[in-house]
């Protein structure tokens, strides 16, 4: 039996029928980040002796392997956000996203590579390592979570926790054929994780399944009393609304998603997922979110000024002394973020910016008025090679301008596999839904893996 294909559902039942115990399962993963990972560079941090608490057999998630993204706080392992400042900070705490995963029984079995601080869409601006995709390693996995999608993709963990500022989660997801959510902002306590954009960073479960990323979310959603910005909202049991018929609902697509500069093998991809949707019998309605046009510009204004103020903590005193500099990309988006603060340029930058959000957010409100979720492509364009972007920024931002409208937004927004291109790389697709619709997003994904599959298969 080949435990690493199975789901959280599948393990539980063997490790409670007794058939395998939490730590051969845990071997069985291990296995495979010492197979697999020297090739990819998805791990920073890799835990050979798993911590087995035997008082949550009853737990949800009891005896499950999982990753998480190395930007939480994991009281006595190392955490370092990808960056050479960090590159031996111990946490002192754990972050409430761990803390409750391991109230919830599941087993940590590493940390995951990612661009320093979050700063990119391909694990290129990692001060450690750049992460290979899986499909083919002279491509990029994507970015920032680029070593969870490689880890997720050739199954070195059940699951994993990634975090999405402006499309971090769902870009890997897309780029490595695995799911991955970006949650409505609130909804999962961002506390002992290592800010970037404190106004847009959301915390996300990424799996090899839509069930599976629901089993997560129920353990991990809720309310903090460490985080401000938490929702107080009852957390619904989102595994068990995963089977509603979506005969009769309304999917909405924005034109503005279409547009020339769109790969045509990504835009070919999604119309068949449009035209599978259409025979799952859900109405298909063209949309117009005009404000789409503004979000980079609004994004590498809000984001880059957040994160000035946040990575001013690294000044050497407090942290990073003697650990190393900031790369290329940080010091850019510091310079960048400081500028559009500073006197004189504060109202014609950073507040404009505030204000266009505000708008953006608007479209979504309406759109939702008429249709109960948006379906449009994850990336323009399939996974990139390694080096072919890196010395143009530019161009690797506009590898988000199809992600962070709906993180300006604050909406929640599924990523989902939906084929390959004719060179074998993954093409995904998103579903979005309004505030704190988590599980209408998740069904409306279930039902599409119950027609489709899951788009996962090759020699492992």
């Amino acid at each position: 039996m080949d435990l690493w294909r199975l789901s959280i559902n599948q393990i539980k039942k063997l490790i409670k029928s007794g058939q395998v115990s939490p730590e051969e399962v845990y071997k069985v993963f291990l296995s495979r980040i010492k197979k697999f990972n020297p090739g990819l560079n998805a791990f920073i941090t890799v835990i050979e002796k798993p911590e087995i608490d035997k008082t949550k057999k009853d737990a949800p998630l009891f005896g499950i392997p999982f990753s998480m993204k190395d930007v939480y706080m994991t009281k006595g392992i190392k955490t370092t956000a990808g960056s050479a400042i960090l590159k031996n900070y111990i946490s002192q705490y754990d972050a409430a996203v761990y803390r409750r995963l391991k109230q919830a029984g599941a087993v940590l079995i590493g940390k995951t590579n990612c661009d320093a601080w979050g700063h990119g869409v391909s694990t290129e601006n990692s001060d450690l390592m750049t992460t290979k995709n899986p499909w083919n390693t002279d491509f990029v996995a994507g970015g920032s979570s680029g070593g969870s999608g490689a880890c997720l993709a050739k199954d070195m963990a059940v699951f994993d926790i990634g975090e999405d500022t402006g499309g971090s989660i769902r870009l890997p997801a897309s780029f490595c054929s695995v799911v991955g959510l970006k949650a409505t902002y609130g909804l999962i306590s961002r506390y002992g994780a290592i800010a970037y954009a404190s106004s847009l960073d959301t915390v996300g479960p990424m799996a090899r399944t839509v069930e599976d990323c629901a089993l997560v979310l129920e353990a991990i959603a809720g309310k903090d009393r460490l985080d401000a910005t938490s929702s107080s909202l009852p957390i619904p049991k989102y595994s068990q609304q995963l089977n509603k018929s979506i005969k009769g609902t309304k999917i909405g697509i924005p034109k503005e998603y279409f547009v020339k500069g769109l790969d045509q093998e990504v835009a070919q991809k999604v119309k068949q997922v449009i035209n599978r949707f259409e025979k799952m019998g859900a109405r298909i309605i063209k949309i117009s979110l005009p404000m789409t046009k503004y979000a980079i510009a609004v994004y590498y204004l809000i984001a880059p000024s957040e994160t000035s103020s946040n990575l001013s903590r690294f000044d050497g005193i407090r942290y990073g002394k003697g650990r190393g500099k900031f790369g290329d990309e940080a010091k850019r988006r510091i310079l960048l973020g400081t500028f559009a603060l500073s006197a004189g340029y504060y109202d014609a930058y950073y507040l404009k910016a505030t204000k266009i959000r505000t708008l953006i957010k608007r479209d979504f409100e309406k759109a939702f008025k008429t249709v109960d979720v948006i379906v449009a492509p994850v990336s323009p364009t399939p996974p990139f090679k390694i080096g072919e972007k890196a010395d143009d920024p530019l161009q690797m931002y506009l590898a988000d301008v199809f992600t962070v409208p709906i993180s300006l937004a604050g909406v929640p927004s599924l990523s989902l596999p939906c084929g390959f291109s004719q060179k074998g790389l993954p093409i995904g697709f998103q579903i979005i839904g309004p505030h704190f619709q988590e599980a209408k997003i998740l069904n409306f994904g279930h039902q599409y893996q119950k027609e489709s599959g899951t788009f996962r298969e090759y020699e492992n």
